[in-house]
């Protein structure tokens, strides 16, 4: 029952991203909250507080308040023209009970295992305005696709020189994090596509400044290098569904090999590498016997003004260019090519120099992040359709794009980052009957490529990986 000491009628708006809360005392402001929520704004003479919030905060007056008014949402409505999806396996069907408990939270799936398909489900379900957030234009754009597909709605766009907002719009994190101040209270439902992307200084925003009380995150790989990953759990909800890549291997995706292939600098490659070496350990020698703390992140920042900090970074990038551009690999892969003629094969370089010259002893096309999505869809398109025999890439196909059949992958290069190892694996796993997936790793022995690679093959998706010389 609402407490009758409280009289005075409070208005609740939505504020440039935040809630505001005006005509309450701070006296009332504590009955009701206690010391949770509100900052005094004298400005405005009200009271402030972060617009995910919202839910707890008109919860708390509803039930402790006897008189406000609640301006807060501008939610649309949504009309689905048609419901064309398919049935959910058994793996999405647990995926959607289980975020339909809470109406919040992280859905962790394998690529390839239809996350995508769940949201669908879960917003055909909810028909309610929604807003899709997705980490870049290409991903917004086969977002909006899959939407017209499924429900005959034409979503709006807000990104990439387009602001058009519909009840169903999508975007990418940068845009959303922009418009929060504006579109914060226009959607009930949130859907972060590669949500590990979230949990960022500036892209935070996106789900800080937003009232929807329905979240829902999309991933493969929800770990970040920072340990922000916690940050998901306040920001979108918990893990509500986390499938092991191993349940569906064999199954929903398609059945695969890990074939690691290792290789040697040339003499020459060797001995520059060698030199390199010394001189950056010679430089952290030094400067460790001043400062025992002083790490490679610090003398990066010293490079600016600091001659011999800088002869190190050069020395430094001058080894990982030689590991990434060792000749022995393009032998490697001339020979991956011809044991896979006629199948279609994509290449993850650890560079983007890398990626070019593969692109150019080869002649296959080279998707960077700087292309066009008009070269991409060609470079894409190419290879479904048998244009392309293969194509090489740095990052720009890690996550979210989808690709055609492709059961064969050959990485030259790339972090220690297990996630990217499994994303890069999970380009190759969408099932296509009974056809078996090949991720090649060639490897330089005797450098520091080779700890890198052994740091990949920890996680559960690398399990069993097979070495073998080519």
């Amino acid at each position: 029952m609402p407490d009758p000491s409280s009289t005075r009628r409070f208005l609740l708006s939505f504020d440039q991203g935040t809630l505001l809360l005006k005509g309450c005392s701070a006296e009332a402001v504590t009955k009701i909250f206690g010391d949770s929520y509100w900052t005094r704004d004298h400005r405005v003479d009200g009271w402030r507080c972060d617009a995910m919030s919202y839910a707890d905060v008109a919860g708390a007056l509803a039930r402790k308040a006897s008189a406000f008014e609640d301006v807060v949402p501008d939610f649309g409505d949504v009309q689905w023209k048609q419901r064309t999806i398919h049935s959910p396996r058994g793996e999405q069907e647990e995926a959607i009970s289980a975020w339909i408990n809470l109406c919040r939270g992280v859905i962790v799936m394998p690529t390839g295992t239809g996350k995508t398909e769940v949201a669908l489900h879960l917003m055909a379900d909810t028909s309610c305005s929604t807003l899709v957030v997705a980490p870049v234009r290409d991903l917004m754009y086969q977002w909006h696709r899959r939407i017209l597909e499924a429900f005959g709605v034409d979503a709006g766009i807000i990104g990439d020189n387009t602001f058009n907002v519909r009840p169903v719009s999508v975007t990418t994190y940068d845009s959303a994090a922009i418009h929060a101040a504006k579109l914060g209270n226009r959607f009930k439902l949130v859907i972060f596509d590669e949500c590990h992307h979230l949990p960022g200084d500036f892209r935070r925003d996106a789900a800080v400044m937003s009232i929807a009380p329905w979240r829902m995150g999309l991933t493969a790989t929800p770990e970040r290098s920072d340990g922000r990953c916690r940050d998901l759990e306040f920001l979108i909800g918990p893990v509500v569904y986390d499938l092991p890549i191993q349940k569906v291997k064999g199954r929903t995706l398609a059945d695969y090999d890990v074939v690691r292939i290792p290789v040697h600098l040339s003499a020459a490659e060797q001995t520059i590498y060698n030199e390199c070496s010394r001189s950056v350990r010679s430089f952290m020698h030094e400067r460790r016997k001043t400062d025992p703390d002083f790490d490679w992140r610090t003398a990066c920042g010293d490079a600016i003004r600091d001659p011999e900090a800088r002869q190190a970074m050069v020395a430094r990038r001058r080894k990982q260019s030689i590991e990434d551009r060792a000749a022995e690999k393009l032998r490697v892969l001339e020979d991956l090519f011809r044991l896979h003629a006629g199948a279609p094969i994509i290449v993850f370089a650890g560079s983007n120099a890398m990626a070019r010259d593969i692109s150019l002893r080869f002649l296959i096309p080279c998707l960077l992040n700087h292309c066009g999505k008009r070269e991409r869809a060609d470079i894409l398109d190419g290879l479904r359709n048998g244009t392309y025999p293969a194509l090489v890439a740095n990052q720009v196909l890690d996550e979210g794009v989808d690709l055609p059949a492709v059961k064969v992958a050959i990485v030259v290069g790339g972090s220690a980052s297990g996630k990217q190892a499994r994303q890069r694996l999970g380009r190759i796993l969408r099932r296509r009957g009974n056809a078996r997936a090949t991720l090649y790793e060639v490897v330089c022995q005797d450098t520091s490529e080779t700890l890198r690679s052994r740091r990949r093959r920890q996680n559960d998706a690398y399990a069993g990986t097979r070495h073998r010389r080519v």
